[in-house]
């Protein structure tokens, strides 16, 4: 079994990983939220805790990889019709970052603590689980579940190190950041439109 599981990762495309890593990378906009993170953690009444975040991410983005078609079949949704609808989602998210409008992002002097608002929705919000059952029609589960891992990484790190980031990245680097990730985005949506069009 070990065997067949290596054989299986050496056969997947890279190239696709990277691709849908970089698409989730571009959509949960963790470079982005930094600052809203720093807000929420400089509340007395709210603890930001890494971990319990990044777990609390991956059963959302997991649980809706593997149920998500699922629920879109109890409702008579097929995956293309979800994708084009997913493809403007991700496009208005695009849009945002670049246009540095707030649309989907969560208010700031919300009340609650580590999993709402910064694991739902800042992290594993509505764009992020649009992008995720929108990149199922064009890639292997398995690819996407690898890009949502690498994410994972990122995430935890970012959230253990939101201090350091704070000295390190000023306003105006994660801003060059959000608009450079931003236009990869809209490049992406278009093409997930078009190829489900």
């Amino acid at each position: 079994m070990p065997l067949f599981f290596m054989h299986y990762l050496c056969d997947m495309n890279i190239s696709e990983i990277l691709t849908v890593s970089f698409t989730l990378f571009a959509v949960i906009d963790m470079l982005g939220s930094v600052p809203v993170i720093i807000s929420l953690r400089a509340k007395s009444s709210i603890t930001i805790q890494p971990l319990k975040v990044t777990l609390a991410s991956a059963a959302l983005m997991i649980g809706f990889l593997f149920a998500g078609e699922y629920f879109l079949k109890y409702l008579g949704i097929d995956k293309s019709s979800f994708a084009l609808a997913g493809s403007i989602v991700m496009f208005i998210l695009g849009l945002e970052m670049v246009l540095g409008v707030d649309i989907f992002r969560t208010d700031p002097d919300a009340p609650g603590g580590s999993v709402v608002p910064v694991a739902f929705p800042i992290i594993a919000g509505s764009g992020t689980l649009t992008t995720i059952l929108s990149l199922k029609v064009m890639y292997d589960e398995v690819i996407i579940a690898i890009g949502i891992l690498a994410n994972l990484v990122f995430i935890y790190l970012a959230l253990h190190s939101t201090s350091w980031l704070e000295k390190k990245i000023s306003k105006a680097g994660l801003l060059t950041i959000r608009k450079f990730f931003g236009v990869i985005l809209l490049a992406i949506a278009v093409k997930i439109f078009r190829g489900n069009l």
